[in-house]
């Protein structure tokens, strides 16, 4: 079913045509309507009225117009309530959104508000609660200020990973944005659900200076010395006066931000493409303490990433092409496919930024390392210089090298989504589970024999890539699943439950979740009787009394709806 009157998403052709693709094939087609939790049909209709009078009638969806706000990869036999709005609202400012916010106290209508929602694999745009409706903020999408003496940018929600870079490219910016592994994400977003990048300002969330929030009650409050209505250091330091409150609003639902400065990475003069394989299952053990031990170090002073060859080999083909028979791919053709693509069992890919003859330096300490500690391995390096001693022009690095790891966004991991599909007509989908880890080879080793098995149970493939920050790794167990085959979808439905339940007998929590599974890691954190949680909904109940930004975001719930059926049933 084609949407009505739904809003356009991008000016670029090319994410809008992605993101057509990946909500124009529904699970069901119907929109069925949903109202907010105790609302009534007349006190919805005027609440709607009201805030199209405010926004205009450009900015409200309703009914079927809703195609772009549900859970593209829904899994419908997940014994989840499908998770739908009652309407969608775009306002274009922030005077627009308190406007909003102010109709919706007055009625005590949830909203569930998000940048692009692109965080798909963990609900999309899709709300926690049946029934908010869907705060879509894709229209604030100003580049407010970009300091290229400090380094930093000033943005909207709206703005994403590929606005910034070609702002930055068009004015000749001596900046590299980081950018995520899919260039259409906001910037904003991204961060606040601490998501990374590759390059050295990569761990988005820790370089966020200086935020703008909008509360529920549409008051506005600044943090860090974007406090001061005339600070200079506004956006260039963390540093505030008095408790730091930046970090309540990062994966939250106190408040709504609505600017935020980020750092961004000084153009080098050089680039050094690395690459470290090992041919071993088990050499992941190996990789990780000796890494690990070189982020510590500061050796390796950026992020790196590890991935395992069944992900790698997703990119380049469906299952189909590399295995035909049944179950997972077995040992045998393991082996071979390594040798079809020149790559390890195990493959760690980093960065080294900066002037030459530091880059080369500190390329020679690590290969003196690995040739000592892992010399089963086989390192690779491409360098990359600007012109006559300038600096680099991140274009002039082609890939495989260049794209996310020089700043430059783009859409490259997408065909993974398509790994399993089994016909022509198949949709493909993904989840995740993607716990911390401890940075020790031993745990590391134990944590991928465990997940190996959970998914080969269900007859799936191992997808797994991590994050090695210098004390602990984000390990990301993709998910994907041809979303038209029942059989798929239970298959990897019990695939999370089992990785969850291994993870949580481990000490482990997932850094991020699916809107359906955020009460069941926020049970996890149980110090004291959970008294983090409480903590956090004392808050919720003082800035939020109406509880109407984000019900159940991360599993802090207003007073109003906890431990209510509502909550119970979804």
């Amino acid at each position: 079913m084609a949407s009505i009157n739904a809003p356009q998403k991008y000016a670029d052709p090319v994410y809008q045509k992605a993101h057509e693709e990946v909500f124009s094939k529904p699970l069901t087609q119907a929109i069925e309507t949903v109202l907010p939790p105790g609302v009534s049909r007349d006190d919805f209709t005027q609440a709607i009225k009201k805030i199209t009078e405010a926004l205009g009638k450009d900015a409200v969806f309703t009914e079927n117009e809703l195609r772009d706000y549900v859970d593209p990869y829904d899994i419908p036999e997940s014994g989840k309530v499908r998770s739908v709005p009652s309407a969608a609202v775009c306002p274009s400012s922030v005077s627009k959104l308190q406007s909003v916010l102010k109709i919706v106290n007055g009625y005590k209508i949830p909203v569930w508000t998000f940048s692009r929602g692109k965080n798909l694999g963990y609900g999309g745009p899709a709300p926690r609660v049946p029934g908010c409706i869907a705060l879509d903020l894709h229209r604030m999408n100003k580049i407010l200020e970009i300091n290229e003496k400090f380094g930093y940018a000033v943005v909207e929600p709206g703005v994403t990973f590929g606005d910034l870079y070609t702002y930055c490219a068009e004015n000749k910016l001596k900046l590299w944005p980081s950018v995520a592994s899919l260039g259409w994400g906001s910037v904003i977003g991204n961060a606040l659900d601490r998501g990374m990048g590759f390059i050295p300002t990569g761990i988005h969330h820790e370089n966020i200076a200086g935020m703008e929030v909008v509360l529920a009650n549409g008051d506005m409050v600044r943090t860090g010395q974007f406090a001061m209505s005339n600070s200079p250091s506004a956006h260039i330091t963390k540093l505030a006066f008095g408790p730091t409150i930046d970090g309540l609003f990062i994966q939250s639902n106190l408040g709504i931000v609505t600017k935020m400065g980020i750092n961004l990475t000084p153009q080098p003069q050089a680039y050094m493409a690395c690459s470290f394989d090992m041919p071993e299952f088990d050499d992941i053990e190996t990789i990780v303490d000796v890494f690990g031990e070189m982020r510590r170090s500061g050796t390796l002073p950026f992020i790196t990433y590890v991935f395992h060859l069944n992900e790698w080999a997703a990119l380049f083909g469906k299952r189909s092409y590399w295995w035909k028979g049944e179950g997972p791919i077995p040992d045998w053709r393991v082996k071979e496919m390594q040798k079809e693509l020149d790559i390890g069992n195990w493959t760690v890919k980093f960065g080294l930024y900066g002037p030459t003859g530091i880059i080369q330096a500190q390329y020679d300490e690590v290969n003196k390392v690995l040739s000592k500690k892992a010399p089963t391995g086989r390192l690779q390096q491409a360098l990359f210089t600007g012109e006559g001693g300038g600096l680099l022009e991140a274009t002039s690095v082609p890939q495989p090298h260049g794209g996310i790891r020089v700043g430059v966004p783009s859409m490259w991991s997408i065909p993974m989504v398509d790994y399993y599909n089994v016909r022509d007509d198949s949709v493909g989908a993904h989840g995740a589970y993607s716990p911390i880890i401890p940075l020790e080879g031993k745990t590391v080793l134990d944590w991928t024999k465990a997940a190996k098995k959970v998914y080969e149970s269900q007859g799936f493939d191992l997808l797994c890539d991590f994050f090695m920050h210098e004390r602990f790794a984000v390990f990301v167990c993709m998910l994907c699943f041809d979303k038209t085959s029942p059989e798929q979808r239970v298959g990897v439905d019990k695939v999370f439950h089992g990785l969850f339940e291994e993870g949580s007998k481990r000490g482990f929590a997932k850094y991020r979740s699916h809107i359906n599974h955020m009460d069941l890691n926020a049970e996890l954190f149980d110090f004291n009787d959970h008294a983090y949680r409480r903590f956090v909904e004392t808050l919720k109940d003082s800035l939020d009394p109406n509880g109407i930004l984000s019900p159940g975001k991360m599993g802090i719930w207003p007073k109003r709806l906890r431990g209510t059926e509502i909550k119970a049933r979804i």
